[in-house]
């Protein structure tokens, strides 16, 4: 059987994505998912997005770690998403989409993608760094110097750490700039840094606001693979209107025997 897919980017974060509305791709077949992930034996990528069909919105989007199983919510993942669903006629420059954690909207000009992500109900401290959920857990620790953090082996000791149980958590290693952030992300699935990491952004730039460094609900962040934009409003215990902006980028199409 031959597959059709599209490889993206968004902020050096990639992804495989298939429209699998004709459900031709069995999204529980994890070994599979896996080795299309694989940088050496397959196509390469964070992670793998099905396109499924959805009766409440224009589509649903089902988002894989490279490890092959099923992942939360992810942001760059999102945003790329939505400028496939732009580029095949699935939906128009404005769309709601279903994601694990919900209802999306996402608006797209070009080459660049303004995602709504959900509701942040709670976060707190613990040792003195933000854990918060913005669609995935993100653990978020500020350094004076993130380019002297070894990103693999420190967030290797914090992402199973009994305090984020059962399901782990993603680490990012953030360092406050001038006019903004900079972020290197271990993420939980791919068990590894990657060049950007959409949740994590927004976690960061939630984070950095809840410690004081910006007076301000919009924090522009660098991660290694590019440039993000995070908005949003702090209410007491809750954080609304979220959104993540920045490129997604299609890199190639292509076809696989599988």
């Amino acid at each position: 059987m031959n597959i059709t897919f599209n490889k993206y980017q968004g902020a050096g974060n990639d992804f495989i994505i298939i429209d699998n509305r004709n459900g031709k791709l069995n999204p529980s077949d994890s070994k599979l998912i896996n080795k299309l992930c694989d940088r050496r034996f397959g196509i390469g990528a964070d992670g793998l997005i099905l396109i499924s069909k959805d009766d409440q919105s224009d589509f649903e989007m089902k988002y894989f770690n490279s490890d092959g199983y099923i992942g939360s919510m992810c942001g760059n993942g999102g945003r790329c998403t939505a400028h496939f669903a732009l580029k095949t006629g699935i939906a128009g420059k404005k769309q709601r989409f279903l994601a694990f954690d919900g209802i999306h909207e996402a608006f797209v000009e070009k080459d660049f993608v303004r995602l709504q992500m959900g509701d942040v109900n709670e976060y707190k401290l613990i040792d003195d760094n933000y854990f918060l959920n913005t669609g995935s857990p993100h653990y978020v620790i500020f350094k004076e110097d993130v380019d002297k953090v070894d990103v693999s082996q420190e967030g290797k000791k914090v992402r199973w750490l009994s305090k984020f149980a059962p399901g782990g958590t993603n680490v990012n290693f953030v360092q406050v700039l001038d006019k903004g952030l900079y972020i290197r992300t271990f993420e939980r699935g791919v068990e590894e840094e990657t060049l950007a990491c959409g949740t994590g952004v927004t976690a960061s730039a939630i984070a950095s606001a809840l410690k004081g460094h910006f007076g301000t609900n919009s924090v522009n962040v660098r991660a290694r693979g590019g440039n993000l934009k995070v908005e949003f409003e702090i209410h007491k215990e809750r954080i609304t209107n979220i959104w993540l902006s920045g490129p997604a980028t299609f890199v190639y199409s292509g076809e696989i025997e599988i």
